[in-house]
C-alpha cells in the first residue's frame, strides 16, 4: 500500500489542503497491528480510575487568570498536568456546551481522527488491526507515555484539514512580494500553533543598492515587521506567543547589525525599567513590550572558513548578496567577540554551524540546509515541515523490585510505543494542512518526523 497526496487548494484561511488523496495499492495489504498494552474488547478508557477536579491557575499576585471546574481526569495525573491540558488543549469556548470537560474526550478526539484517517488511507490490513492501533494509541496518551506536539492537540478533530506540524522552515527571496508573503505565511502558522524559522541571508544588505536606485532596507529592518506580527498573534489561539527563528549567515554584510540589534533593544528595556516601566516579559505596555526583536530567537550561521579564521586570528570578509564581491573585512575574533558579548547581554544570537549541519545532511542529493525551526532540533530543507511527538522514558522503566533489571528501561515496551507513535505520525502527514504548496509537496515527498523523548534525567 502506498499513499500519495496530489494537488493542493486554498481554504478560506489561505491554507493549503490536499484536494485528492488517492491510495495506490500494490502487493502489500496493509499493516498487521498487534496489541501489546491493550486487550481486545477492553476499552482502554475503562482501565483507569477517573475523578472530577478543578483547574485553577493564578498569577504571582495570587489573582486567578484561568479557571475551569469539574473537569474529568485520571487520578494518576498531576494537578500541574491538569492545569496545562485544560488551559492549553481543551477545545471550545469556555463556558459553552462545546467546551471539552474531560481528558477522555480530548484524547478520543485526536486518536479517533487519526484512526479514521489510517483506515481511509489503507494503512491497516483489517478493521481489527485498525482498532488495535487505535486502542494502543489511546493507551499511550491516557497513561502519559507519549504526547504529540501542540498543533495536533489544538487542531486534530477540530479543523477539517488541521495544521499538525509544530516545526516549519520557510524560504524568502530578495523581492518585496516574497518578503510580504513570508509575513503572511508565518502569521497563518502562528495562528494554528506552529513555529517557524527562516534564513534571511538571501535579502540584500543595507549596504547594497536596489535595481531602481536607492539603498536596500536590509534584513534587520524587515525583521521589525516580522517581529511585530509574531508578537501580535497568539499561537494556536492560546496564551503562548508565536515561536520564531531568524538566521543570518556570518558573511552577510549586515551581520554586525544583526548581532547587535537585540542587545541594543535589551539595553533600552533596562532604561525603561529604571524609569519605572514594568519589567515583565508579557506585560502590555511594559518595558519589553516597547522594544523590538523580542519575539524571535536569533542565530548566526558560521562555517568552517570563519571558525578557522577565529582560530588563526585571521581576517574575515562579508560578501555582497547581489554579486558575491567582498564588502567589509573584520578580524574574525572581533565578530566572535561581538556574538559572545551580545549573548551575554540578552541570550542572542545563538550559533549554528553550517558546515557541520550540511555534512550531516540526511538527504544530501537534494538542496542544502539553510535554516532550522525555532528550537533548532529540526534542521532540513527550506519550505518543509516536521511533526513531533515525545515519549516519556519514566513510563517505560521497569519496577525497581530489587531484581537484576530493576529500574532499567524496558526495551520491548519502548519499541512497541515507538512503532505505534510513528505510525500515527506517518498517517498525519498526508492529512495535514500546509501553508504553501512548496511545503505541502516537500512534506509528502520527504515525510519528516521527529520522535523524541523526555525525562532522561529522572531515570
Amino acid at each position: 500500500m502506498l499513499v500519495k497526496s496530489v494537488a493542493v487548494a486554498p481554504t478560506n484561511e489561505g491554507h493549503k489542503k490536499p484536494v485528492q488523496s488517492r491510495v495506490i495499492k500494490d502487493q502489500r495489504p496493509g499493516l498487521t497491528f498487534e496489541r501489546y498494552f491493550t486487550r481486545q474488547g477492553v476499552d482502554p478508557f475503562e482501565t483507569v480510575e477517573w475523578e472530577l477536579r478543578d483547574a485553577v491557575i493564578s498569577g504571582a499576585d495570587g489573582k486567578v487568570f484561568f479557571e475551569q471546574r469539574g473537569v474529568e481526569f485520571p487520578k494518576t495525573w498531576s494537578q500541574t498536568a491538569t492545569n496545562v491540558v485544560v488551559q492549553k488543549y481543551f477545545r471550545g469556548t469556555l463556558g459553552t456546551p462545546q467546551r471539552e470537560s474531560s481528558v477522555r474526550s480530548m484524547i478520543a478526539r485526536v486518536a479517533d481522527t487519526i484512526y479514521g484517517w489510517g483506515k481511509t488511507d489503507g494503512y491497516f490490513k483489517s478493521e481489527a488491526d485498525a482498532w488495535a492501533f487505535r486502542d494502543e494509541l489511546v493507551h499511550l496518551l491516557l497513561h502519559q507515555k507519549m504526547a504529540f506536539n501542540s498543533p495536533v492537540w489544538f487542531n486534530v478533530g477540530v479543523e477539517a484539514h488541521p495544521q499538525c506540524s509544530a516545526c516549519f522552515i520557510n524560504s524568502v527571496d530578495d523581492s518585496m512580494s516574497s518578503i510580504l508573503g513570508l509575513a503572511k505565511t508565518e502569521g497563518m502558522l502562528f495562528k494554528y500553533g506552529s513555529g517557524t524559522g527562516s534564513n534571511l541571508s538571501s535579502l540584500r544588505s543595507s549596504r547594497e543598492h536596489l535595481n531602481g536606485g536607492g539603498t536596500a532596507s536590509g534584513p534587520v529592518s524587515f525583521m521589525r515587521g516580522f517581529d511585530a506580527f509574531a508578537g501580535a498573534i497568539k499561537s494556536g489561539g492560546k496564551t503562548r506567543r508565536a515561536a520564531k527563528m531568524v538566521i543570518l549567515n556570518v558573511d552577510h554584510p549586515d551581520v554586525v547589525d544583526f548581532i547587535d540589534c537585540k542587545a541594543i533593544e535589551e539595553k533600552k528595556a533596562w532604561a525603561l525599567i529604571d524609569a519605572g516601566y514594568d519589567g515583565g516579559f508579557n506585560v502590555v505596555g511594559g518595558a519589553y513590550d516597547s522594544v523590538n526583536y523580542q519575539n524571535a530567537n536569533h542565530s548566526v550561521r558560521v562555517n568552517d572558513e570563519f571558525m578557522n579564521a577565529v582560530v588563526r586570528d585571521a581576517d574575515f570578509s562579508t560578501k555582497s548578496v547581489v554579486d558575491g564581491r567582498k564588502l567589509e573585512t573584520f578580524k574574525a575574533r572581533e565578530i566572535m567577540r561581538k556574538m559572545a558579548d551580545a549573548a551575554w547581554i540578552c541570550g542572542d544570537p545563538g550559533i549554528q554551524y553550517d558546515t557541520t549541519i550540511n555534512d550531516w545532511h540526511p538527504c544530501i542529493n537534494t538542496s542544502r540546509i539553510n535554516a532550522s525551526n525555532p528550537c533548532s532540533e529540526y534542521m532540513f530543507l527550506d519550505d518543509s515541515a516536521c511533526n513531533l511527538a515525545s515519549l516519556n522514558l519514566r513510563k517505560f522503566q521497569r519496577a525497581n523490585d530489587g531484581g537484576p533489571n530493576g529500574g532499567e528501561l524496558d526495551p520491548e515496551s519502548f519499541r512497541k510505543a515507538c512503532a505505534t507513535t510513528l505510525t500515527a505520525m506517518e498517517i498525519i502527514v498526508d492529512n495535514s494542512a500546509y501553508p504553501t504548496e512548496q511545503i505541502a509537496n516537500n512534506s509528502y515527498k520527504f515525510r519528516p518526523l521527529g520522535l523524541g523523548f523526555a525525562n532522561l534525567g529522572a531515570l
